[in-house]
């Protein structure tokens, strides 16, 4: 049976794990730490522990000030609130300023699926990658969640990690070596590449799994960090297997896709299809019809992936 943890908690979890190794870890939130998983470094760490109101422009010019004394900020909120509103802070007092701020955008994507538009972050990859310096990590499951918080913690720097809401399943082996800016290997194959980031992972997995079945073998990429980019397996993928495949659950304007299409172009054009949210404000509704409903289910990706390898 497949095992399913709560992003949320487990990133919570991890925070008090990484907390516990190093005493310079403080976290940071806007009126919402429960609903970011840090009741638990709340009740171990009160003294560490900072909740604002809902000033997210604020916060991260304190995150930042924070930095300055040498502790290192974890700031945890609603994705959009940490990346679209605060913007320019992120941008000045982070960037700019090359502060050891680490920014977690949790119910990230769609997962934030009943409340709309203005809480769901589909642009959040396509604005802070415009971040000089900023690192940006989007895992793909709960395992890939607890190292990237345990890899941001220990890298000197600003970084922003994604994280979505709902149950995730556990795809990735607890003792495989997480290390930022190198993608994964999930499956081998060599008639087209998939490579796929965050919530929708698990949706790729399922894809590859349907494409087996009909006689077609595609190399599955877990690409947990997004910037800095895995250009090296990028073009290995680009050169053995002729085609790519992107999975995203953002706007195609901006994200993995763009990333990736920006380096192809320059260095090894091949055929590509980025599958991921167009030029739309998505629907409010349950999260799993919402994602059926933009063409982003394991089923609707396998016909998606065949028809461009057919075309």
């Amino acid at each position: 049976m497949e095992e399913l943890r709560d992003p949320r908690k487990t990133f919570g979890e991890a925070l008090v794990e990484a907390a516990e190794k190093n005493s310079k870890i403080v976290a940071l939130s806007a009126d919402s730490s429960s609903g970011s998983g840090m009741t638990p470094f709340n009740e171990k760490f009160p003294e560490r522990h900072f909740e604002f109101g809902i000033m997210e422009q604020g916060i991260m010019g304190f995150a930042s000030g924070l930095a300055t004394t040498g502790k290192i900020p974890f700031f945890a909120a609603i994705a959009p609130f940490v990346t679209a509103r605060p913007f320019e802070m992120f941008r000045n007092d982070v960037g700019y300023m090359r502060q050891n701020v680490k920014v977690v955008g949790r119910s990230a994507g769609l997962t934030y699926s009943d409340l709309g538009a203005t809480h769901q972050s589909l642009d959040d990859i396509a604005i802070v990658r415009t971040i000089p310096g900023v690192t940006v990590i989007n895992p793909g499951d709960p395992v890939d969640i607890v190292k990237a918080v345990h890899a941001a913690a220990e890298h000197i720097g600003p970084v922003y990690i994604k994280i979505g809401s709902p149950k995730m399943p556990v795809l990735m082996d607890e003792s495989y070596p997480f290390q930022i800016g190198k993608g994964v290997v999930l499956e081998e194959g060599s008639d087209i590449t998939i490579i796929a980031t965050g919530t929708l992972l698990s949706k790729a997995v399922v894809a590859t799994k349907v494409l087996q079945k009909k006689g077609i073998r595609p190399r599955l990429i877990n690409m947990h960090t997004i910037k800095p980019l895995d250009k090296e397996m990028v073009l290995k993928a680009a050169d053995e297997t002729g085609k790519i495949v992107t999975i995203e659950e953002g706007y195609l304007a901006g994200g993995l896709g763009s990333c990736i299409a920006e380096l192809l172009v320059t260095e090894h054009p091949v055929p590509m299809k980025m599958i991921g949210v167009d030029d739309q404000y998505a629907d409010a509704g349950p999260y799993e019809e919402l994602l059926a409903h933009l063409g982003l289910q394991g089923e609707q990706i396998a016909d998606t992936v065949e028809k461009f390898l057919k075309s």
